[in-house]
């Protein structure tokens, strides 16, 4: 009786929101197949040896004691990618909700243009060009001839070679570069915002824009700050072109070795399919910890 009101129920639904379903059908179809399935075959191939030419063999936990206790290059990897995430994640994430305010308050022509020029580099999949061409390590290069003409230092000095200089200037380039999709979907959420609730809030004794800011756009964006935080945090945990571009692989003493670069290494390079796959899951489990966090942090604002 119980099961033959379920599936009534069920018929039910699907008949009133066939509609619905059928639209996102799609999605979830690609979804599945290309994102839930990998997952679930990654956490399971992390169990075993695998190198794409045997059978994978089931060894338990080995991957994971060898990653987490004998791999120093690992937690190099681990320190970097943690140092890169603290500095881009949260500053990165302060300069796309600042710009698209700021870019906001224009009219709608400079606002469009605007818009573009920031969101540009995010797009470009040859930005780093720019950024070797800048920091060359020969006279040629930009950093190093006004460095040099400025009476600065009498010889180039090699960015890319030099250790202390890599991680910085991966930091800038990946500042440069995070202006993308939180950044649009800042200025989409600004674009939101109820204009009559400033108005009520003038009326209410609200006297600046800082007030305006904190008591009535935070909270109205609530949806769009939690998407911005989630892509932000992404972007800062799987940093690896940037790297390999600019200051090659392996970089010097693995100055800019990153979780994701560690990963490249053993999946793309070395073929061993079980240890790859037991760094992503590592990486997943630290990027759902850090979304939760600032998930719950956000909760707080407003």
């Amino acid at each position: 009786m119980k099961n033959n009101r379920e599936r009534q129920s069920f018929a039910s639904i699907w008949q009133k929101h066939k509609a619905k379903y059928l639209m996102i059908m799609p999605f979830g179809i690609i979804f599945v197949l290309f994102t839930l399935l990998p997952v679930i075959a990654s956490i399971f191939l992390s169990f075993t040896s695998f190198n794409m030419v045997s059978a994978p063999k089931f060894i338990g936990f080995q991957n994971y004691i060898s990653l987490l206790v004998e791999d120093s290059v690992f937690l190099t990897a681990v320190k970097n990618t943690m140092i890169f995430a603290l500095v881009t994640g949260p500053v990165s994430y302060i300069m796309c909700f600042i710009f698209a305010w700021l870019i906001n308050e224009l009219p709608r022509v400079p606002r469009a243009i605007l818009t573009l020029v920031f969101y540009a580099p995010s797009i470009s999949g040859n930005a780093y060009l720019v950024w070797q061409l800048i920091f060359s390590s020969d006279t040629y290069g930009w950093a190093n001839a006004w460095l040099m003409k400025l009476g600065i230092t009498r010889q180039a000095i090699l960015w890319f070679q030099t250790e202390g200089y890599i991680m910085p200037i991966l930091i800038i380039v990946q500042l440069w570069l995070s202006l993308g999709v939180s950044f649009l979907s800042f200025i989409a959420g600004l674009q939101t915002v109820d204009k009559s609730l400033y108005e009520s809030a003038a009326v209410e004794g609200i006297k600046n824009r800082w007030q305006e800011l904190w008591y009535i756009t935070l909270p109205s964006m609530k949806p769009q700050l939690m998407f911005g935080a989630v892509m932000q945090i992404t972007n800062s945990l799987s940093v690896s072109q940037i790297s390999i571009d600019l200051v090659g692989f392996p970089s010097v003493n693995y100055a800019g070795h990153t979780i994701l670069t560690h990963l490249y290494d053993y999946g793309n390079l070395r073929y061993e399919l079980g240890y790859a796959c037991t760094i992503a899951v590592v990486l997943f489990l630290i990027m759902v910890f850090c979304n939760i966090i600032v998930q719950k942090l956000l909760r707080r604002v407003g």
